[in-house]
């Protein structure tokens, strides 16, 4: 199966200390520019000043107007960390799905778990104020489960368990599925329209931190449970049977790591709306320069994950200022090409 049951159990983690450093540098760095980057005129002495100020026992004058703290930390840090949450939990989530399917296609994008997270969000979205502000993540929720079961019968029965190229096909034919009742839902409520539309080209525009802790619990427990669970996705790698004979249940370890990438993809999905190829592009760039473990790859993804989308929110918020370009679009025009690189080197393995 392509490059992903090669030696994820038989090969150390290579460069893990150094790497940790360096991805967690690279995390800090692009958080600081989200904060810094934007119309409104901060200097960088200020931000700094206002953050250092912010840790306990710690006094400095920022020098921030009122107006420009509440910029920052009403507008700009939620939006970073919001940013940040989203990117670790979709790439950590595309980590697991790619262990667990053996299959280095995967992702939540790609196996229809967003699009049904889409649609169970819209249905949320267009009932208007009848739902509490966890009935969408868990319709979400509901609709990505859906998503993910329905791809991988239909890529199972087609090319046989764990067929990469199938388990994809199916994933493309579920998520266009998906997309039709979606489309069909916003024909019905056409007063919804221009908020599902927003949704769909994926935002981090927030009003505050509600969204953070809206969908934090969801990430947190997520993203724990994939950690918890790397030592079983390097053994799942080598095959079910080889597994068993290990001491793991390949079925219910398999089972807890869909249920717990769907869940936080679900949730991060309910509030910033479809942001593709992050789950295919930090898990491949991870694998490539730090080795194909998942003790390294997962914590690894976590990080860079979490720069790749708010330096992608950067960018969607500079290209064209002072208008902004949907994120969706800048992770898309990263992460297609990618992908086809991708899907010729596991054509080229197989």
């Amino acid at each position: 199966m392509g490059d992903l049951a090669v030696t994820a159990v038989a090969s150390p983690p290579r460069l893990r200390v150094p790497g940790f450093v360096a991805a967690s540098a690279v995390a800090l760095a692009a958080a600081l520019a989200g904060a810094l980057v934007g119309p409104a005129g901060l200097t960088s002495r200020g931000v700094l000043a206002e953050l250092v100020d912010a840790l306990p026992l710690v006094s400095v004058d920022s020098g921030l107007t009122p107006t420009q703290q509440a910029i920052l930390w009403q507008i700009r840090l939620p939006r970073v960390v919001l940013g940040a949450l989203v990117g670790a939990t979709l790439a950590s989530a595309g980590a697991a799905y790619q262990g667990a399917f053996r299959n280095p296609l995967a992702d939540p994008y790609l196996l229809g778990v967003s699009s049904g997270a889409g649609l169970g969000a819209t249905l949320g979205i267009v009932s208007g104020g009848s739902l509490g502000p966890f009935d969408i993540p868990l319709l979400a929720f509901g609709g990505g489960l859906l998503g993910v079961a329905a791809t991988y019968v239909l890529g199972s029965s087609v090319g046989g368990e764990g067929g990469a190229v199938a388990i994809v096909l199916a994933g493309v034919a579920v998520a266009a599925f998906f997309n039709a009742l979606q489309s069909f839902v916003q024909q019905r409520y056409d007063d919804s329209l221009l908020a599902v539309y927003s949704w769909m080209m994926g935002r981090l525009s927030t009003d505050g931190w509600s969204d953070v802790l809206l969908v934090l619990p969801y990430v947190l427990v997520s993203c724990g449970v994939i950690l918890l669970h790397r030592r079983a996705l390097d053994v799942l790698a080598v095959g079910d049977v080889e597994a068993a004979s290990l001491g793991i249940d390949p079925a219910r370890v398999r089972l807890v790591l869909v249920l717990a990438a769907t869940l936080g993809t679900a949730a991060v999905v309910s509030v910033s709306g479809l942001i593709g190829f992050v789950g295919v592009v930090v898990p491949h760039a991870v694998r490539l320069l730090f080795g194909a473990s998942h003790r390294t790859l997962v914590p690894m993804a976590l990080l860079l994950g979490a720069a790749f989308v708010v330096l992608s929110d950067i960018a969607a918020r500079s290209a064209l200022a002072p208008a902004e370009v949907p994120i969706g679009v800048v992770t898309a025009v990263v992460g297609a090409p990618f992908f086809l690189v991708v899907l010729r080197r596991n054509r080229a393995a197989a």
